[in-house]
C-alpha cells in the first residue's frame, strides 16, 4: 500500500473513532491491523457518553467491569493531580520580589536571545510570555513605546485572533506589532493544533539592556 493510501485508512479510521466506535470495528471495516488502528487514533479521547454506549452490556444494562474500572482510575488520576497541584502552590507560597527577579533571569536563560544585538524572548505560553512582561517593565524599567512583538504561525491558523491575543495579554499595541513569521502546516501531520496562538516574541532594542540581564545570568552562575 502506498503513502497516499495509508494516510487515507488513517483519517478514516480517525474519523470513526471520533463518532465513538470500537478499536475492533474499525478494525473490520478497514480491514487493517488491530495495532495500527490503535496507533492511529490513541490521541482520540471518547466522551463519557460515547464510553457508556461502547461498553454497555447489551443483555444486563449494566456498564462492564472492565470500563468501570478504567473510569475509576481516571478519577483516580484526576484527584491526584487537583491535590498535587494544591500542594504545589503551597510548597510555593507567596513570591517575594527578589524570588520574581530571580526567576526572570533563569527563564531568559532558557528562552532569551543570548546574541549582542538586542533583548528578545519567545514563548507560546502565555503564562510564560504575561509573567517577562511583567518582568520588562518592573526590573529593567523599558519603556512602553520600544516593546516590538511579533508571532511565529501556521498558514492554518488566524493571523488577526493570533495577534489580539497576545496584544491584549501584553499590553502591547498592535501597531508596534512586526511582520509575521508564517510557516505551512503540514496537513499529514496528524495531531492538535499544539500551539492555537502561535509563538510570540518580544523584541527589545537595547543592547546596554541585553549586557545587564547577562550580567545578572553570569552573577547568577557565579553564585
Amino acid at each position: 500500500m502506498g503513502y497516499a493510501g495509508k494516510l487515507k485508512l488513517r483519517l478514516k479510521a480517525r474519523e470513526l473513532r471520533k463518532k465513538g466506535l470500537s478499536i475492533k470495528e474499525i478494525q473490520r471495516r478497514l480491514d487493517v491491523s488491530r495495532s495500527s488502528v490503535s496507533l492511529w487514533v490513541r490521541d482520540i479521547k471518547l466522551s463519557k457518553k460515547q464510553l457508556e454506549k461502547l461498553y454497555l452490556n447489551k443483555r444486563t444494562g449494566a456498564l462492564k467491569g472492565s470500563i468501570v474500572a478504567a473510569m475509576n482510575k481516571v478519577k483516580e488520576r484526576e484527584e491526584l493531580t487537583q491535590r498535587l497541584t494544591r500542594e504545589g502552590r503551597k510548597d510555593v507560597g507567596r513570591l517575594s520580589k527578589r524570588d520574581k527577579f530571580v526567576i526572570g533571569i533563569a527563564m531568559y536563560f532558557a528562552e532569551g536571545d543570548k546574541t549582542d544585538k538586542h533583548v528578545a524572548f519567545s514563548n507560546s505560553d502565555p503564562r510564560s510570555v504575561k509573567f517577562m512582561m511583567n518582568w520588562f517593565r518592573e526590573f529593567c524599567k523599558v519603556p512602553e513605546v520600544k516593546f516590538r512583538g511579533s508571532l511565529y504561525l501556521h498558514d492554518n491558523l488566524n493571523e488577526k485572533k493570533a495577534k489580539q491575543f497576545w496584544s491584549e495579554l501584553t499590553k502591547i499595541p498592535l501597531s508596534q506589532f512586526t511582520k509575521t513569521y508564517v510557516v505551512k502546516n503540514d496537513p499529514h501531520r496528524l495531531r492538535k493544533t499544539k500551539h492555537p496562538h502561535g509563538v510570540f516574541r518580544v523584541r527589545i532594542s537595547d543592547v546596554n539592556l541585553h549586557r545587564k540581564i547577562m550580567g545578572w545570568i553570569s552573577g547568577i552562575f557565579k553564585n
